[in-house]
């Protein structure tokens, strides 16, 4: 089957079963009145026809972290989680290794991508994100999408707009199989 063959059906597939999301936002330092980064992801998500039907926001501890991507895996009506924050080098910044514990599938490409664009975007700072994403598997089959990216209202855009929404349908439709 063609790649062009996989989107068509996975577009008429989240037509009837539109794709569901939690949100997530990683920071010491945020609220839920400052995060800007997330409000601009739930709104991305949303504008594009997808339910983000949970949103969190926790500190950058790596117990809460997992506990957050746990809760969404646990949830078999939760088809991605998407992660902003942590992917930094800071020493707080623990969320990608957290995310990489979990994946049973990384996908290389998005880190990749994310790097390149942001490198286009503001020059070689963007080389330290540590963006990742994969696919952690569930018990009773098919699997989670994880998407994590840096917290900053810009890097949020890049990643939703340019990797996350044109993957999503496709990749859930992959991993729904």
């Amino acid at each position: 089957m063609s790649v062009e063959s996989h989107e068509s059906a996975a577009n008429r597939r989240a037509e009837s079963d539109p794709p569901r999301l939690h949100a997530l936002t990683v920071s010491d330092t945020r609220t839920r009145s400052t995060d800007r980064g997330g409000d601009r992801l739930e709104a991305l998500l949303r504008a594009d026809g997808l339910a983000v039907v949970h949103r969190d926001l926790v500190p950058d501890d790596p117990d809460r972290v997992r506990s957050a991507i746990k809760a969404a895996l646990a949830d078999p009506k939760i088809d991605a989680i998407a992660i902003t924050g942590g992917t930094g080098i800071a020493p707080r910044d623990g969320t990608v290794e957290v995310v990489r514990d979990l994946l049973d599938v990384e996908l290389d490409g998005y880190g990749e991508r994310f790097r390149a664009l942001s490198v286009e975007a503001i020059g070689v700072a963007g080389l330290l994100s540590r963006a990742t994403a994969g696919v952690v598997r569930r018990d009773a089959g098919g699997g989670l999408l994880v998407f994590s990216m840096p917290g900053s209202v810009h890097a949020v855009e890049t990643a939703t707009s340019e990797l996350v929404i044109p993957l999503l349908r496709h990749a859930i439709h992959e991993v729904r199989r």
